[in-house]
């Protein structure tokens, strides 16, 4: 099998490699225990600032995390199931079928087993997602560019600005998880366990796309690098077929249900979403300039050069080509969709590798000096994850 991992790095060497057993998951969690820590830390940290900023008993933490947009909607399927439609002022209607059904399952799983509400138990399955994540992370992080870079990795997306999302009754934890662990399976040769991941990853969100491609060009990878192979490995295989197919299921019931075999797509479009290649994004930018808020354009601007600058370096770094192909969809589909604007930021935060170059160099500076960049850095997000949560519109 090609080595999808790099010439550098040693198939299953490092992470919880080999068979799995109770040895193995010891020794890895060891490894992982200060990224582990650092991240329940940090988050824990967001948290309670996001707890002692607004007195408003409207908006409390925990009505905030679990209670308000795409998060009543979760707690409803878990609860009712799927049916609820609700006509907005602008005559768009909103489905909830444009939710995908993991996360419903699993929250109403753990308030059958538990006296929480669907909402809490959302709350519940985030906080396990999130630290199944950072392990993931880090385990990526330490096989491709060794420990420190992997501890870093996992405490760098805990800090990012968006970084209160992973608290949420959202699905940005859970499907940042299966992602991780689906890309770590595929770089280590374990097919069939990527395209599960991948297709559990589906079932939970439509970028779980971005993991099926990154699986796809693997596959093509392996077969190139031997070209004389008469015969397609099982493995792969049955890797691509597995990956998409979460998505595949849930896109065609929502078409048997609706009656119509794009009803997905019609869904989105009530509720405004859809990908027109950037072109609302880009109009959405040029109308900060044009409706007296030019500050805000520029913003826009220097976020989207930041973020291609990033992009840029990953590049660079040159990490193994499912990370690239993995990274460029969840980019494509984030910039490039039409919708609620302010949800793009939410939206990039399972795309993970964009913060490889920023771990790999603090992994090479001082110790002091990664640590006090990781402070600020969390202490920026819990500001920022404060500011953006009690205000008006959703994240």
């Amino acid at each position: 099998m090609t080595d999808l991992a790099g010439p550098d790095v040693p198939s299953r060497a490092q992470g919880p490699g080999g068979r799995l057993g109770l040895p193995v998951l010891v020794a890895f969690t060891r490894r992982a225990g200060p990224a582990l820590l650092g991240f329940a830390a940090i988050r824990l940290l967001g948290v309670v600032v996001l707890a002692l900023w607004d007195g408003d008993e409207r908006k409390d933490a925990l009505h905030l995390l679990s209670g308000r947009w795409d998060s009543v909607w979760y707690a409803s399927i878990a609860e009712h199931g799927y049916g609820r439609t609700v006509v907005a002022e602008d005559g768009g209607v909103h489905s909830d079928l444009a939710f995908f059904p993991l996360l419903p399952w699993l929250e109403r799983a753990v308030s059958a087993v538990s006296p929480l509400s669907a909402g809490e138990a959302g709350l519940v399955v985030s906080a396990v997602a999130s630290l199944a994540a950072a392990a993931g992370l880090f385990a990526l992080g330490e096989l491709l560019h060794g420990r420190r870079a992997g501890t870093l990795l996992a405490l760098l997306w805990a800090a990012v600005p968006v970084g209160i999302v992973q608290s949420m009754a959202y699905t940005e934890s859970l499907f940042t998880a299966l992602a991780a662990w689906a890309l770590y399976a595929l770089l280590t040769g374990r097919w069939v366990a990527a395209g599960v991941l991948s297709a559990a990853s589906g079932l939970s969100r439509p970028a779980g796309l971005a993991v099926a491609a990154a699986i796809a060009a693997a596959a093509v990878v392996d077969r190139l690098g031997d070209p004389e192979r008469r015969r397609i490995p099982l493995g792969p295989l049955w890797a691509v077929v597995l990956a998409p197919s979460g998505w595949a299921a849930y896109v065609l019931w929502v078409g048997a249900r609706s009656g119509q075999p794009l009803g997905y797509l019609d869904v989105q479009g009530g509720w405004g979403n859809g990908f027109d290649g950037g072109l609302g994004f880009a109009r959405f930018i040029a109308e900060k300039f044009t409706d007296g808020a030019p500050l805000a354009g520029v913003g826009l601007c220097a976020g989207v050069a930041l973020l291609a600058w990033v992009c840029l370096l990953l590049v660079r770094l040159r990490p193994p080509l499912p990370l690239l192909v993995y990274t460029a969809v969840l980019v494509l589909l984030a910039v490039c969709a039409a919708g609620y604007f302010g949800s793009k930021p939410r939206l990039l935060l399972p795309a993970f590798p964009l913060l490889l170059p920023a771990a790999v160099a603090l992994a090479g500076a001082r110790r002091p000096a990664a640590a006090v960049t990781v402070g600020v850095a969390a202490v920026g997000a819990s500001v920022y994850g404060a500011l953006w949560l009690t205000g008006s519109g959703p994240p």
